[in-house]
């Protein structure tokens, strides 16, 4: 199976960041990297390189480099430290946009945890000196508490329904960009040239989304000879590497066609059974298009046709999940779609409660029309 070119770009950043971390992060990153993703690792690898900066920043380490950072920093860094630089990152400002910040989220605390845990426990159990004996053995980490997210089944799918298009909006979205669209332009503008130039294909994209419920990155890595027309199948790499097929609704499968007649002309590309399906025109020729470039597009078109709100694909791809469990009420099928293997995830897009909750309020709110009249 050839490397996707996401996964080839994780894994460029990835070895670059390595090299500027401690001998001892470069042994625990060669060390999992045939059992985690590169995704994830160099997740991890952001997460140590802040708080390195944190410890050299507080005069905790006499460094001025993180790559000189000794392991008896780690060895005896106090437990009141470890705290202290949690408390750091969970009360700073992220910034969102140019002029707003935003405090992070516990699950975001969370996963800097555990990324630190994993890095100490590898430390403390899984090395090996010329004694045979590991780095070190005392783990501060393993003092640091981690709290669980408290979140009902039912809350964490009343967010997700919350975030979706909901009725026939994801029918009406695509038709906007058919149809409305080139209207909201200034004429002979490079945006309308722009625009007509990428139609096809943007509408293919968000109908694939919408009429599949794919990840992006199975989007973008999708090759000319994973389309199958007759079947209106195609054919992705989920997460883990893992083949699988997706049936598409036949509409969407419609406007990929329309896409694919203009392919190769309007972006210089060929027809190889290996080239990316989805292309950007980059100084006259067709790239593959990127994640990024993905969720901007679909971030674009979905605030204009809401006109306040904008989507990530995730949300497309939660929509097509909605709209398929009130469709079949199927979550096999679901699941199958969707690459999931927990009926639990699954289940996040059927919310049966919320609905019954909303006809008890409707039939209440009837009593009180009753004796009002």
């Amino acid at each position: 199976m050839a490397t996707s070119r996401q996964h080839q770009i994780h894994e460029q950043r990835l070895h670059k960041m390595v090299k500027t971390m401690p001998f001892y992060v470069e042994e625990f990153i060669d060390d999992k990297l045939d059992h985690r993703s590169p995704s994830t690792l160099l997740n991890y690898l952001h997460d140590y390189k802040l708080f390195f900066e944190w410890l050299i920043a507080e005069g905790i380490v006499d460094c001025r480099e993180i790559k000189d950072i000794p392991l008896s920093a780690l060895e005896t860094l106090r437990l009141e430290s470890a705290q202290s630089f949690f408390k750091y990152i969970q009360r700073r400002e992220i910034p969102v946009g140019k002029t707003e910040t935003k405090k992070p989220e516990k699950v975001s605390i969370n996963r800097k945890i555990s990324a630190l845990r994993s890095l100490f426990h590898y430390l403390t159990a899984q090395t090996e000196n010329e004694d045979g004996e590991p780095y070190f053995y005392r783990n501060v980490m393993q003092k640091v508490e981690i709290h669980k997210v408290k979140e009902t089944l039912g809350a964490r799918a009343n967010k997700i329904s919350a975030k979706i298009l909901h009725d026939d909006d994801d029918l009406l979205l695509v038709e906007y960009i058919k149809q409305q669209y080139i209207h909201e332009m200034p004429e002979n503008s490079r945006q309308r040239t722009y625009f007509l130039r990428d139609q096809e294909r943007d509408v293919s994209i968000l109908s694939l989304f919408l009429g599949s419920g794919i990840r992006v990155n199975e989007l973008v890595n999708l090759r000319i000879k994973d389309l199958d027309f007759r079947e209106n199948l195609i054919h992705v790499v989920r997460k883990g590497g893992k083949k699988d097929t997706v049936v598409v609704v036949p509409g969407a499968m419609e406007d990929l066609k329309g896409y694919m007649r203009i392919r190769n002309e309007r972006y210089h590309a060929d027809d190889d059974d290996n080239g990316f399906v989805f292309l950007a025109k980059r100084q006259g020729k067709g790239e593959p298009l990127s994640v990024r470039a993905v969720q901007l597009l679909v971030k674009k078109y979905t605030k204009a046709f809401t006109k306040n709100k904008s989507l990530a694909p995730h949300k497309l791809r939660h929509t097509y999940a909605t709209k398929l469990m009130e469709e079949t009420n199927d979550i096999h099928l679901l699941m199958r779609q969707l690459g999931h293997t927990s009926t639990t995830t699954a289940a996040l897009y059927s919310n049966p409660e919320q609905e019954k909750a909303k006809q008890a309020a409707r039939l209440l709110d009837n009593r009180r029309s009753k004796n009002t009249d």
